[in-house]
């Protein structure tokens, strides 16, 4: 009889998932839409209202967008409650959320400390929760399709065939993914024996407990991890997945039959791919690095610790797992139409390597507890110590005299820091010295991540430049954050209430600007869109660039708003690219628009509207 009792385990499990739904729950919807999310969510949200959908982001011959999946699920909460900034990003919240839990499928891969360490670091990782917080990312492709692997190693083929299912209607970026996968598997392959030891697999008991796993599937020989490829599986099994995959193809891509037009996206996500090897997105390679150090800074570190030793050891997990990220990292890098975000498939390998190695020093067998939180306190200080003068830097050239002097303190805290441990390890033990740098390095680098995650989610007020928003197509490269957008639906409003009675009464006409965001903004307005306005024209709201005059026989007033803000990548000097290192502030970019509003809508003109 399978065990089901509730253990300390399985609560740190809930915590953790407790945890990612707050992070990526929280303020969800304080964030006016970008033009990237408001793209997707205003195809969901014609859908819901039985249009066809019908904006840039949709590929020839196809009425849904080459993300068929958050279309069609972001359609269902639409039509019943209503469209809203949170329902846009719900999805992917939920999505995130619950790719926190994968790690427990694989603990007897894994290990149990290692994978509760993987799920806690799924809930804090900085790229993960910022994609989690974006309407139309590639989290609902990275979600499914983990959850379908866990799901098939569990033994649960008709669940695996439904997630693989909606993994596969989840947009171009899920074909990234298994190419990564794809080409691990094939290289794994080819140097099966070569790198690593055969036999059984050490990396199971790495922690004394992973031998213990209950699985409900424990009869069932499962040698399927990336870095061997073996399958053990009777036909029954693919036979039962495969008629669930194409079950939630037929219904899901549809909406059961609603939507059919979904079922074509799912080949219009393919092309998309494809087309990508040679449209460039003009995002450059060194933003994808700058963010792997500047917001995987931990995992970095600690993965290429767990990476070296296992080469040294010939572990097979831990190779197959450093094979996986470098093959995913190759990928985002030389792919024409990069994203920051396709980083996603390498960061969940890199943090696994990183939970591998920290749990090595969970043990405590002949350390002293006092010595441990000593060595530890001093290591955390030091470290804090060395960042306070990194930032000292921040905001000087480095060839003035001050930023020289905070250089030298950092160096001097560095070697100071290498100085005590070696003496602690001379006077105490080696273990101790070894133990209390690693826990000090982690809370410090726990730390320098939380905040990152924050910054990344959009939580921190001011908001700060980050890189995971997407970019447009070359050449226009600017990852716009719409900026004013809820004073613009206030003064919108007012302007409404006081001349109708209640808001979204006037008609807008919309003059010479083409943003995805603005229409979301107006999606309950009467909007006319045109290039240009007649003299006689005399509209009640018309929003046009700042710059343009009107030029019509009825008098306007006028109000700018900024409506796109843009870190300035491109052109930052190495100072400003430290500040944002440490801050994340970096120069802006803006674009304002300009609301014009017929001067008989106010009460002091005396004339009725």
């Amino acid at each position: 009889m399978t065990n089901r009792r509730l253990t300390l385990e399985h609560a740190l499990y809930a915590l953790a998932f407790s945890l990612a739904l707050t992070l990526r729950f929280l303020h969800l919807g304080a964030l006016p839409l970008s033009d990237f999310e408001a793209d997707w969510a205003f195809q969901a949200l014609q859908l819901a209202r039985g249009a066809h959908p019908a904006t840039p982001a949709l590929a020839a011959g196809a009425s849904v967008g080459p993300n068929p999946a958050y279309v069609l699920l972001t359609s269902i909460p639409f039509y019943i409650f209503g469209a809203s900034d949170f329902l846009a990003r719900f999805w992917p919240a939920l999505a995130g959320s619950i790719l926190v839990l994968t790690p427990f499928f694989f603990r007897d891969r894994l290990g149990r400390i290692p994978a509760l360490i993987l799920a806690f670091a799924l809930a804090f990782e900085p790229g993960l929760l910022a994609l989690s917080r974006m309407a139309g990312s590639l989290i609902l492709a990275v979600s499914f399709l983990m959850l379908a692997w866990a799901m098939w190693r569990d033994g649960r083929y008709p669940l695996a065939g439904v997630l693989a299912g909606l993994a596969l209607l989840s947009g171009p970026a899920l074909w990234m993914g298994l190419l990564a996968l794809a080409l691990t598997w094939a290289i794994g392959q080819a140097l099966d024996g070569k790198w690593w030891k055969t036999g059984d697999h050490k990396q199971t008991a790495r922690d004394g407990q992973a031998s213990a796993v209950n699985r409900k599937t424990s009869n069932v020989n499962r040698e399927s991890s990336i870095e061997t490829g073996h399958w053990s599986l009777n036909t029954e099994h693919w036979k039962t997945a495969l008629v669930y995959l194409l079950g939630t193809l037929l219904l899901g891509g549809s909406l059961f039959l609603l939507a059919p037009s979904g079922l074509s996206a799912l080949v219009a996500s393919l092309l998309a791919f494809v087309q990508g090897w040679w449209t460039p997105s003009g995002e450059r390679v060194i933003h994808l690095l700058n963010a792997l150090v500047a917001y995987q800074l931990m995992a970095l570190i600690f993965g290429i610790l767990a990476l070296v030793r296992g080469l040294l050891n010939k572990d097979r997990l831990v190779i197959g797992l450093g094979l996986w990220t470098l093959v995913a990292l190759l990928l985002a890098l030389v792919y024409p139409a990069r994203q920051v975000a396709d980083l996603a498939w390498a960061l969940i390998p890199l943090w696994a390597l990183a939970a591998l190695e920290l749990s090595r020093y969970t043990k405590m067998e002949g350390i002293g507890a006092w010595e441990l939180a000593g060595v530890t306190t001093l290591t955390t200080s030091i470290l804090v110590f060395a960042w306070m003068n990194l930032a000292g830097v921040t905001g000087q050239e480095f060839t003035s005299p001050l930023a020289q002097t905070r250089l030298l303190l950092l160096l001097g805290a560095l070697l100071l820091l290498g100085l005590s441990l070696t003496l602690v390890g001379m006077g105490w033990s080696l273990d101790t010295a070894r133990q209390g740098a690693v826990w000090g390095s982690a809370l410090f680098l726990a730390a320098f991540t939380l905040g990152a995650a924050t910054g990344a989610a959009g939580l921190r007020r001011p908001l700060t430049a980050e890189l995971w928003s997407p970019a447009p197509p070359w050449p226009d490269r600017q990852d716009r954050q719409t900026a004013q957008a809820d004073l613009l639906q206030k003064t919108l409003d007012n302007l409404s209430e006081w001349n109708k009675g209640h808001i979204e009464s006037l008609p807008v006409m919309v003059v010479g600007v083409d943003s995805p965001a603005l229409r979301w903004l107006l999606r309950d307005w009467e909007v006319k869109e045109t290039g240009a306005l007649s003299p006689a024209d005399s509209p009640a709201l018309v929003i046009a660039p700042q710059g343009v005059e009107l030029n019509l026989s009825a008098a306007y007033r006028g109000q700018d708003f900024v409506w796109y803000q843009s870190p300035n990548w491109d052109e930052a000097r190495p100072e400003e690219w430290l500040r944002w290192f440490v801050y994340r502030q970096m120069p802006q970019q803006t674009e304002s628009i300009v609301l014009w509003a017929r001067n008989n809508l106010f009460f002091e003109s005396g004339v009725t509207p």
